[in-house]
This record gives structure tokens, C-alpha cells and sequence, in this order.
């Protein structure tokens, strides 16, 4: 407990507003337990406008990996105590302009926490919903019979509770079967204000068509993982500039366009087994004409799509960002080149090669296919030119002679591209893991990165070249948080002193 000078603090003698900013950055948890510092903080949590109550804040520490089902139970009983301390009308003094709530499926504490969010939305209390049902076991863990339990738990505390449905803005499943419900009535029909939607390993049944056809739909943000939709038709979502489809089961294109004249974002990520046949983009991208920025992640094994190049006119004609990932580091890159031919507007390229060391020789598992280096003939005008590409960021770089041959190429036909990000492999846990001494080609010393610039630059080209270490590279959104958790802990120690 911060010490008092003179009866009062010098961190609480901040304005509300001030003190309301520092509470926002920390859990509803944490926030709520400043109330007992002093008198002068005491109302504080209950003028927060913008709430995050997350069951894992309420988790014992250390805490079993998996998590056991009675420390999830006593986390979801902690969570309604702190729920209906936060929605409590008599000490709020404001509205609530969201709520973002995680929790799991617990039958008996959703009968508790449901009541008090449907009064805070009929009262006017709250706004807005952002609700995710948790579940921590792996989607091959489950039985088809224990995902469809989940999917009529959740649909009877929608029914249950229907002002949620009105108020939910925001909502993420996962391991959720609805093959006994209408899928598409639940989320899109009831989910009126519905804008971000997020599904991992949701679906109707193994290999089953999913349409979408909501015209009245708000939904801007759709994120669909390791679903085993056999293709999700999205026949009409006019609302709709996002789409993360990740992991697909599909042996050819996992979507199809009908009426989004609102999608500007694009993901596609798969790593592709031996099933699986490439499919054009040209075809998947049918009528879309939007897309501003695309990514494509192969997650290092065998492409998944044709080679292309005039066909991608139309769908790349407003194409500005184009990121590239998980292109396995013994593939040739050259025919990433190909993107600039079909999109001469692209003015940022994001090209990631994947190495990691837990799935190459004998760390490689053995359920993994054989990776099939592809064989693309890319015949490329020698002439041809983007004039608007101004930054190359590189991902993964070794010093290898196809990664010169790649940056060099790609200077010689881009007249205005000013910087060069060059970024070091980051690691994953499974690679720590392996607690093997990993060699890196990455150039971490002066010279070493000297001698790259001289390869790059050849005395015929300038551009700005950096160089990111993994681990040193912080985001702007990082250093910003970095810079506010600095702050208040000068606030805090001058307050000690």
C-alpha cells in the first residue's frame, strides 16, 4: 500500500480523469482492489466507462497446465461476486459504454451472471457486449457429442437471457458443434448489433457447407480457425472489411464471394497436407475488388496456390500491403514477384521464410507430409516496374544467396523503394523446447550487417537498411504501453518517496 504524506498520496491527488486512464490499462480485478487504498479511490472502478472482467484474472497461482475443472469453477464463482460488484446500479455513477467479459460454460454461474447483464442492458446501464466463452482443451480432445453440448448450453443462455443477444457486439466460440442448431439463426438472425465474430473450431458437423446470407447483418470482423466447414459460401455480408480464415479442411478453395463490397482485409493461412490441391486466387477472389491489404501464411509447408499473374488484375487492382508468410527457407522466393506484375499499386511487401528448427530432420514429426518444393515457371517481364512499392520488410533472413538474389531483384525493378526491414526468425515454444543450440545466419554484428548492406547496395542503390534482432523489436503500440507502465511507476515511486 503506497505510504501517505500528510494523510493524502501524491499518485491520489491525480484528477479522476488521470487515475481512471492508469485503471483502464489493468485488469476490472486489480482495479476493483484499489478501492480499499483509500477513501479518494474508493469510487473510482464504478466510473470506468469501459469494463474488462476476464475469468483468467481469477485463476489460483501457480495454476495446473491444463487447468483443472475445480479451479475453473472457482474462478467462474469469483468472477459473478465481481461482476455483480461492478454492475451494481447504487454505486455506479455512469454508463457502461462496453463490457468485455470472458468466461467459461458453466451452467451454475451463468444463471447467476446472465440475470445481472441483462438488467444492466434493460436498465440502460450498458452498451455494448463483448463476450468470449472460453474453453481450454484442444479442439481434438472433444467429442462431437461434447461440442454439441456446448453449442445448446450457449444457445439457452441466449434464450434464457435474450437482452444479451440485443447488447452483444462482440463475440468469440470455440469447440462449439452446432449440428442440432440453425447456426446461422443464432448468430446472425439474433445477433442483431453483431459487428466482430470469432469462431475456432466451430462448425455443423465434419465437412458440411456453410452459407451466409445476412443483408442486415453489422458485421465487420469475421475470424474463422480450424472450423471443418467443407467451404463457407459468403453470399451476402455488405458490412464485412475483415476475414481471417485459418486452417482449413477443404481439398480446394475454402470460400467463396458473393455481395462484401465493404472487405478491404484479407487472411489465408494453412499449412497444406498432401490432400489438399492448389486453387487459384484469381477464382477464390471472384468479384471481390476491394482488397487493400492481403496476407497469405503457408506456415512452412507446401503452397497451396497456382501460379498466377494477369488473372489477380481485377481482385489486386486497389491492393496497397501484401504479406507473404511461412514460406518454407529451402522454397525459391522468386515467384513471390509475380504479386507485383498483377498488383502494381502494392506500396508495402511483407516477405517471411519459415525455418524453425522443430519441424525440419528428425524434430520433424512423423504425422507431418513431405514438403513439395514447387515447381512454378514464372515467365516475368524483365521491364516491368512498381513504381509505388516503398518498403520491403524481410522476415527471416539468413544471408542466403536466393535471399540477395530475391532483394536485389526486387530494387533493380522498384525505382522508389526507400527502406529495407531486415528482421531475425522468431522462434516458437515448440522450438525452445527442443533445448538444442540453433546457429544463426542472421547478421547480429557490425560487420557482418556491413557486409550485408554492401551486397544489397552494390554501389547502384541507396536504400535505408535496418535490421531487427527478435526479442529487440518492439511494436509503437508497445512502446506506448511501455511508456504509460513507466510512467505511473515514477508517479508511484515519487508517492513513496
Amino acid at each position: 500500500m503506497l505510504q501517505q504524506l500528510n494523510g493524502e498520496d501524491r499518485l491520489s491527488m491525480l484528477t479522476d480523469d488521470i487515475l481512471l486512464s492508469i485503471l483502464g490499462r489493468v485488469s476490472s480485478r486489480t482495479a476493483a482492489r484499489t478501492s480499499v487504498l483509500s477513501t479518494r479511490w474508493k469510487h473510482l472502478p464504478w466510473l470506468l466507462p469501459e469494463l474488462s472482467i476476464d475469468v483468467k484474472d481469477f485463476l489460483s497461482a501457480p495454476c495446473a497446465d491444463p487447468i483443472e475443472e475445480n479451479d475453473m469453477e472457482q474462478a467462474m464463482k469469483s468472477l459473478a461476486k465481481a461482476t455483480r460488484s461492478l454492475l451494481d446500479k447504487q454505486r455506479r455513477e455512469s454508463t457502461i459504454s462496453s463490457l468485455h467479459l470472458k468466461l467459461y460454460l458453466f451452467n451454475a454461474f451463468l444463471c447467476e451472471v446472465g440475470p445481472l447483464i441483462g438488467d444492466a442492458i434493460d436498465s440502460g446501464l450498458l452498451k455494448d457486449l463483448d463476450l468470449s466463452v472460453l474453453d481450454e482443451t484442444e479442439p481434438l480432445d472433444h467429442s462431437e457429442e461434447e461440442m454439441q453440448q456446448r453449442a445448446q448450453d450457449i444457445d439457452a443462455f441466449f434464450t434464457a437471457y435474450p437482452s444479451v443477444l440485443h447488447c452483444l457486439t462482440k463475440l468469440s466460440l470455440k469447440n462449439v458443434g452446432f449440428d442440432k442448431l440453425d447456426m446461422h439463426h443464432v448468430l446472425f438472425d439474433c445477433c442483431k448489433q453483431l459487428k466482430h465474430l470469432s469462431l475456432h473450431h466451430c462448425d455443423t458437423g465434419s465437412y458440411s457447407l456453410f452459407k451466409i446470407d445476412a443483408p442486415d447483418s453489422k458485421l465487420c470482423v469475421l475470424e474463422i480457425g480450424m472450423c471443418r466447414f467443407l467451404r463457407i459460401d459468403l453470399v451476402c455480408l455488405p458490412k464485412l472489411e475483415k476475414l481471417v480464415c485459418d486452417t482449413w479442411v477443404s481439398r480446394c478453395a475454402p470460400l467463396t464471394f458473393g455481395f462484401v463490397p465493404s472487405l478491404g482485409e484479407l487472411e489465408l493461412s494453412c499449412g497444406s497436407d498432401c490432400e489438399q490441391h492448389g486453387f487459384k486466387l484469381s477464382e477464390l477472389l471472384h468479384g471481390v475488388t476491394g482488397i487493400h491489404t492481403l496476407t497469405l501464411e503457408f506456415q512452412g509447408e507446401t503452397l497451396w496456390l497456382q501460379p498466377e499473374m494477369e488473372e489477380l488484375r481485377t481482385a489486386f487492382s486497389k491492393l496497397r500491403k501484401l504479406f507473404v508468410c511461412g514460406i518454407f527457407v529451402e522454397f525459391d522466393i522468386l515467384w513471390t514477384t509475380a504479386f507485383l506484375v498483377a498488383a502494381p499499386s502494392i506500396e508495402m511487401l511483407h516477405i517471411e521464410v519459415w525455418g524453425h528448427t522443430c519441424d525440419v530432420g528428425e524434430a520433424r514429426p512423423a504425422s507431418y507430409h513431405d514438403r513439395r518444393n514447387p515447381r512454378w515457371e514464372m515467365h516475368l517481364d524483365s521491364s516491368s516496374e512498381n513504381r509505388l512499392l516503398k518498403e520491403l520488410e524481410f522476415a527471416g533472413f539468413k544471408s542466403l544467396e536466393q535471399q540477395f538474389t530475391f532483394i536485389r531483384y526486387m530494387l533493380e525493378r522498384s525505382p522508389n523503394l526507400q527502406k529495407i526491414v531486415l528482421r531475425d526468425e522468431e522462434q516458437c515454444d515448440d522450438c525452445d523446447a527442443l533445448k538444442v543450440p540453433r546457429p544463426s545466419r542472421f547478421p547480429r554484428k557490425e560487420d557482418e550487417q556491413e557486409m550485408v548492406v554492401k551486397r544489397i547496395r552494390d554501389g547502384m542503390f541507396s536504400p535505408e537498411i535496418i535490421f531487427y534482432e527478435h526479442m529487440t523489436y518492439l511494436t509503437t503500440s508497445t512502446m506506448n504501453n511501455l511508456q504509460v507502465t513507466l510512467s505511473s511507476l515514477e508517479i508511484t515511486n515519487e508517492a513513496r518517496r
